[in-house]
């Protein structure tokens, strides 16, 4: 059925068609609980044990699943806080690692310095010979003598 017979069955007086809602709901976002929020929860739920029902309670109030109840107590038996601190995600660097990638970044920049001022180097020679300046060459005493 076209909009258009919508439309006139509307206008006749016959059933009304209600239309869909065409705004596009946002995108959910991944929800991230601090170590002390999680703590609380559990403590609350400690308490909500005496009583049938109260835990459920708590959930409804807070927005939250059994799991989340599960799988936090399970991270506070293993390792009380380092178990419901967030972890951080992706791949994890070794310092050896971290050390050789930050060798490199700084080579790159050593040998891109070092083209430029060769690049200088060879403008001021060709540039000396053009106006006719010789340039004082180290001797070759002066460099054995720093040495």
């Amino acid at each position: 059925m076209t909009q258009r017979q919508v439309d006139k069955i509307n206008k006749n007086g016959a059933d009304q068609v209600q239309r869909p809602d065409p705004e596009v709901l946002p995108k959910a976002k991944r929800r991230n609980f601090t170590a002390s929020y999680k703590l609380w929860v559990l403590e609350e739920a400690d308490k909500c044990r005496e009583q049938p029902g109260q835990i459920g309670a708590l959930l409804r109030r807070e927005g939250l699943y059994s799991s989340h109840l599960t799988t936090w107590g399970r991270q506070r038996e293993a390792g009380q806080m380092n178990g419901l601190k967030p972890q951080k995600r992706g791949r994890k660097l070794d310092e050896e690692s971290a050390e050789i990638n930050q060798l490199r970044r700084e080579n790159t920049r050593l040998t891109r310095q070092l083209t430029q001022a060769e690049l200088i180097i060879e403008a001021q020679k060709k540039l000396s010979e053009i106006l006719g300046i010789t340039l004082e060459q180290p001797r070759d005493d002066a460099r054995r003598g720093q040495r």
